[in-house]
This record gives structure tokens, sequence and C-alpha cells, in this order.
């Protein structure tokens, strides 16, 4: 099989029937073997009937029904284990992507061996304010944190080699920085290119103002992960040693300066009065606590066991 394409839904039941109709109009264009994997992701409206209609139409329509809304980066996850296409496409089933996209995202991927291209809505659709400048400022951060050249890490139109994402492990909310994952997974043919976005032609956008908080949240998560994730003694330790130094030092320095006072009869003050003694027991406290988070952050990576994120309950 050619090409898995794969679209994450949630209350997009006006555009599916459009949208898979121009998808299989560039497919047959082209002649491309194909797939489509819509995952529906808790949605309330008719999507899933509208889904399997489809379903009992097209041979390439496929589709996953999850049993709540568990967001955008285990949908594409449940439809990552399920893709079989040599390359597979992700989309949005808003109409803001554009499927004659596809033949020429598939085309530098068999043809030019790029691992991952990411789609660059160079000129968009959407509201200056609250999406444009937002996603300017942590697309800008993402290429700080992860050294990739990527003017858009969050575009949903993108094209990967199979291997990719069957070796990439999309959760929480990371999948606006799937190339960064990718990168991390030891895929470093990475590029883009400038796609084109549609105004939205039914409904409203799912997404409220929190996703910013959640995004840079998630890129702190993902920077972290990147240096100490599988070594967190390294963080946590090396603090928590420093600061326990720290504590110590200042308590030695304290009690010394103390006896030196008493053998010499000069003016001193009680230990629990001197506001340093304070100060250097917090750090040792401190220090402590940074290690043992160290340490269990260890005993965590070397015994956890994968459990399952989402309840599909339905698969057709």
């Amino acid at each position: 099989m050619d090409i898995s394409i794969i679209i994450p839904l949630l209350n997009e039941s006006e555009s599916l029937l459009e949208l898979q109709t121009w998808i299989n109009s560039v497919m047959e264009k082209h002649g491309f073997t194909h797939e489509i994997i819509f995952i529906n992701d808790g949605s309330t409206d008719d999507s899933w009937e509208i889904i399997k209609q489809l379903h009992s139409e097209f041979d390439s329509v496929k589709g996953i029904n999850f049993n709540k809304n568990y967001g955008k980066s285990q949908a594409l996850h449940a439809g990552f284990i399920e893709a079989k296409g040599k390359v597979v496409i992700t989309m949005d089933a808003d109409l803001q992507d554009n499927p004659e996209e596809i033949p020429e995202l598939y085309k530098l991927i068999t043809e030019e061996n790029y691992d991952l291209i990411s789609g660059w809505k160079k000129k968009r659709y959407d509201s200056v304010v609250f999406k444009n400048l937002p996603s300017k400022l942590f697309n800008k951060a993402a290429r700080w944190t992860s050294g990739l050249k990527l003017h858009d890490f969050n575009c949903g139109l993108k094209a990967y080699k199979l291997q990719v994402v069957k070796h990439i492990n999309v959760n929480g909310e990371m999948h606006r920085y799937i190339p960064v994952l990718a990168k991390q997974a030891g895929f470093s043919r990475i590029s883009e290119k400038v796609v084109q976005h549609q105004a939205r032609k039914y409904g409203k956008t799912k997404f409220g103002a929190e996703r910013f908080i959640n995004g840079f949240l998630d890129l702190v998560t993902l920077w972290f992960f990147a240096k100490f994730g599988k070594r967190p003694m390294h963080f946590f330790g090396a603090i928590g040693v420093l600061m326990f130094l720290v504590g110590l030092l200042s308590a030695i320095w304290i009690g010394s300066s103390k006896l030196y006072k008493l053998w010499n009869g000069l003016p001193n003050i009680l230990v629990v009065d001197n506001p340093w003694f304070y100060i250097a027991l917090s750090a040792m406290i401190i220090g402590v606590q940074m290690f043992l988070a160290g340490f269990l952050g260890e005993l965590v990576l070397r015994t956890k066991s994968n459990q399952k994120r989402y309840l599909i309950s339905e698969k057709i």
C-alpha cells in the first residue's frame, strides 16, 4: 500500500463526506493505493455514523471510535498503530488542510528519502491575535530548544515514513512536537514544505486559549526528557548534592564561628538565633529531597509498564 491517511476528528460531521470525496479524487488521479483511517475522538454529533456509512461504501475507509474524548495525541497514536502504507499522511478533518498537497509530500518521502516532512502554513486564515502570534512564539521556542529549523511544528498536515510512526510514542499532548519526538528517536532527515491553508468551512475550532499554556508546558517537558529522560539522577541528584553541600558548608561555618567566639570570649548569639542556620538547614533538607527525587525517578524508569491510554469502543 502506498499511503495511509490518518485523520483525527472531533465533531466534524459536516466535512467528512466532502473530505473523503476530495481525498479519493486525488488518490485516483495519481494512481495511489491508499487507506483512510478516521479516528473519532469522542464526537457527540453524527461523525461516527457517517464514518460507518463511508466504510460500507468504500473499502479504503477505516474507522476507530474512542469511548470518549482523549485528545489528538491519543488519536494519532491509535492511527499510527493501524497504519500500513509505506508513507503515512496526517491531516485535520476540518478541510483546512488541502489533500492536493499529498502527492508532493509522498514524493519527498519516497524519492528524496526524507523521514518526515512537516507542513508549513505560511499564509494562515486564523485569528492573528489568538492563533497566529502565539503560534509564532511557540514555534520559535521549539526551534531554540530542539535545534530543528521548522516554522510550523503544529501543522496537522505531515508526511512520514512508516517506520517513523512505528517508533515514536505520541502521548499527553505531544502531537504539537512530533518532529522533535522523531528527532529524539534518531530520525534526522526532517524538513518542511509550504502548504496551502484554507479558511474553516464548517463549525468552529475545538482548541481554546488553554492550548497555549499546555503547549509551553509540553515544550518544557519535552526539553527535560530529551536531556534527562533516561537519567533523572543526573539532574535531580546533581542539584541535590550541590544544595546539600552548600547547606553543610554553611552549617560548618556557623558552628566554627560559634566555637571560635566562645573560645576567645567574644560576644555571640545562640545558633538558633542566627538566620543563616535556617538557610543552611533548609538547603540540606532540599538537597536530600532532590537527591531522593532523582533516585525515585530512576526506580520508576526501571519498573514502569506500558498502560492503555484510551478505550476504543468500536473498530471497522
